[in-house]
């Protein structure tokens, strides 16, 4: 099912995106005794993020496992405890690092509700923090959710802000199948409203809105670089132009329809992410936009995204590899022209 989630949201309170994911962890945990975290430090030590801060006095170390630094044995126990019945949530401690899981994610726990019939499910959820902006280098700052998204068998979803990360993360650790929930590091620190009532959909997008609808272009862009894309809207709104702005929230599944309703109303679009530009969810996104899209296209689909290359450690090197307003306006020109 899609439907259109748009802001503001009737907040609750207002919470850093942090303590929004911490906040989530502690009501699964309370309101379901079958739901354990796993992970690396993330007892005593509460997390690299401090994500996990306080779960180990309140639910102890049957329910809070301090694991060994093996990411493959992490997450093959994950698997494990999900088929017997338990809702584990795996932090694996940066996104670089899945890559040493990819045998129990992809292999495992992807395919066992195929493979068993349907007799099985994987209610797992594995959460990873992404993206540069902090110098961690080429190999703390990958965005690798492309990878991911295009297993069946896996969910994936990237909130860009404290709400969506709160609302969403209920979602995950209720799905009955395995959900990769990635968070942007660079957002932990933001700030906004939670609405612990709220009820996220995996699969739903969400409309940004800044006066009213757009009119002259649709952006399509997920996690940190929402923002970026809000304030390259906000630039070309000084000029009259008015851009729509899609937060997709689910990247596997995603909301089609609102991204193709959205192109039929401003007849074109841009595709954003911080992610490596080749082989993107980008490209995806372009792709179907230009074959059930196309009758309502005006100009051809740009994407954003970063250049073919390992992230750079360096700041100066850094800030310009990472994806801001001023690609996004020169993207929004380009098809504008």
């Amino acid at each position: 099912m899609n439907a259109v989630a748009e802001t503001p949201v009737a907040p609750a309170g207002e919470m850093k995106t942090m303590a929004a994911v911490a906040q989530a962890l502690h009501d699964a945990m309370a309101d379901d005794p079958s739901v354990v975290v796993m992970g690396e430090d993330i007892g005593a030590p509460g997390g690299s993020f401090k994500a996990t801060r306080g779960l180990l006095e309140a639910y102890g170390p049957q329910r809070v496992i301090d694991t060994p630094i093996s990411e493959a044995s992490i997450v093959s126990a994950a698997v494990g405890a999900a088929l017997s019945g338990l809702r584990p949530v795996v932090e694996i401690m940066f996104m670089d690092f899945v890559t040493l899981a990819m045998d129990a994610l992809v292999n495992q726990a992807a395919k066992a509700r195929f493979m068993f019939g349907g007799q099985c499910s994987v209610p797992m959820v594995l959460r990873t923090p992404h993206g540069g902006g902090l110098n961690a280098g080429p190999q703390h700052s990958q965005c690798l959710e492309a990878w991911l998204a295009h297993v069946p068998g896996l969910k994936v979803v990237c909130p860009s802000n404290p709400g969506d990360a709160y609302a969403l993360l209920r979602t995950a650790i209720r799905d009955p199948d395995p959900v990769v929930f990635v968070e942007h590091k660079g957002l932990y620190g933001s700030k906004g409203p939670v609405d612990r009532a709220a009820v996220a959909t995996l699969g739903t997008a969400r409309i940004v809105r800044i006066v009213r609808p757009g009119r002259d272009a649709t952006v399509v862009t997920y996690g940190a670089t929402v923002a970026a894309s809000l304030e390259a809207a906000r630039q070309l709104a000084a000029e009259g132009v008015e851009v729509e702005v899609i937060d997709l929230r689910s990247l596997q599944p995603w909301d089609r329809a609102t991204v193709l309703g959205s192109l039929a109303r401003t007849h074109r679009a841009v595709v954003v992410h911080e992610a490596v530009q080749a082989f993107g969810v980008g490209a995806e996104i372009a792709a179907t936009m230009a074959d059930e899209g196309f009758d309502d296209l005006d100009a051809p689909v740009v994407r954003v995204g970063a250049p073919f290359m390992p992230v750079p450690f360096a700041k100066s090197l850094e800030q310009g590899y990472n994806v801001g307003a001023a690609g996004i306006v020169a993207a929004l020109r380009r098809t504008l022209e």
